[in-house]
């Protein structure tokens, strides 16, 4: 394992972390093993609560529990939690609790009584004011490149992530969206922000509860091929907010019903053959939800290895910009 010097942000400093970067509460791939392998490697690691049923969720936040003695956190859907299965996880005393897309207030009240931070997860600047009034103590700066669910009329990172931090400061911001190298985690904090959130590229780690044919497809696949549709969620049956489409890999039953999401809903005999397709091992056993950041994964490592090489490569990133403009910074704020 590589050892990479200290990034020392506002988001390491809050909770005691090595290195500025966090693992995206993944529904289904973000398990207890995964989220305290990023903690053990000196990042802040997030159990995906999302629609899992909550014997699910509470078993992997035991896991996590007993695998690290760093903070580690869960992360929930505020359109689609409960505020028992939130209260439920508060009992294992999770350092930290992230509230995506939805109406976090519900929620705030148990967390903050429990004495667990708030990570609210913004997708344009309202939902970013929204966070800022309700008091966040992290806010997530999501771009439209990132995997899996996101804003369908929301702006790419580069420019969405400087306008969050400038808006919530002193709050700091986490840059998510297309972050898969030590390169992006550099040019977040260049930017502005006091860390990353990273999800697809942690999709290839060893402790990812990922089926191998999703893990196939994400080291082989790219950037370009990646596309944000409801399509899928409607097949499934999913029943996510049409305003929060989901990027994933090309896929033919989403090749045919693009721009027939309507038509999509009302036909029953369409969703039963692709749910047919899936049992039969023809379709993904789940959408591949993947970032366009897609070309800059290609192995899978131990999540603690991965934490440790983007902080690494970061620095030399961040060097390499210092020594071509003189100047020796090293502490981000």
């Amino acid at each position: 394992m590589m050892s990479a010097m200290t990034l020392s942000t506002p988001f390491t400093k809050f909770f005691c972390l090595r290195h500025p970067i966090a693992l995206a509460p993944m529904g289904g791939s973000a398990g207890g093993a995964l989220a305290a392998a990023v903690s053990n490697g000196g990042g802040l690691g997030l159990v995906g609560g999302s629609m899992e049923p909550v014997d699910w969720v509470e078993a992997q936040l035991v896991i996590a529990a007993e695998q690290t003695d760093k903070p580690w956190g869960v992360g929930f859907l505020s359109w689609a939690a409960d505020v028992n299965t939130v209260k439920r996880a508060l009992r294992h005393q999770p350092r930290a609790v992230m509230l995506s897309f939805g109406d976090p207030r519900p929620f705030i009240g148990p967390i903050r009584d429990a004495g667990a931070a708030l990570i609210i997860q913004a997708t344009d600047l309202d939902e970013a004011r929204e966070a800022v009034d309700i008091g966040a103590d992290v806010i997530v700066a999501q771009g439209t490149e990132g995997g899996g669910h996101g804003a369908r009329r929301g702006r790419s990172t580069l420019p969405f992530v400087p306008a969050v931090v400038d808006l919530a400061s002193p709050t700091p911001v986490l840059a998510a969206g297309g972050i898969a190298d030590g390169r992006s985690l550099a040019a977040a904090l260049t930017l502005g922000a006091a860390g990353v959130l990273i999800g697809t590229r942690f999709q290839a780690a060893i402790e990812a509860l990922v089926d191998p044919a999703i893990t196939k497809a994400i080291l082989e696949g790219h950037g370009q091929d990646t596309q944000r549709s409801t399509v899928l969620d409607i097949a499934r049956g999913a029943p996510w907010p049409a305003k929060y489409p989901g990027r994933s890999l090309g896929h033919p039953f989403l090749e045919q019903w693009r721009g027939r999401e309507a038509e999509l809903a009302a036909d029953e005999a369409a969703k039963r053959a692709y749910q047919q397709a899936v049992a039969s091992g023809e379709f993904p056993p789940q959408p591949v939800w993947a970032s366009e950041a897609l070309d800059l994964i290609n192995d899978i490592q131990p999540a603690a290895d991965l934490v440790d090489a983007l902080a690494t490569r970061a620095e030399e990133a961040l060097a390499r910009a210092s020594s071509s403009t003189g100047k020796t910074e090293a502490t981000y704020r």
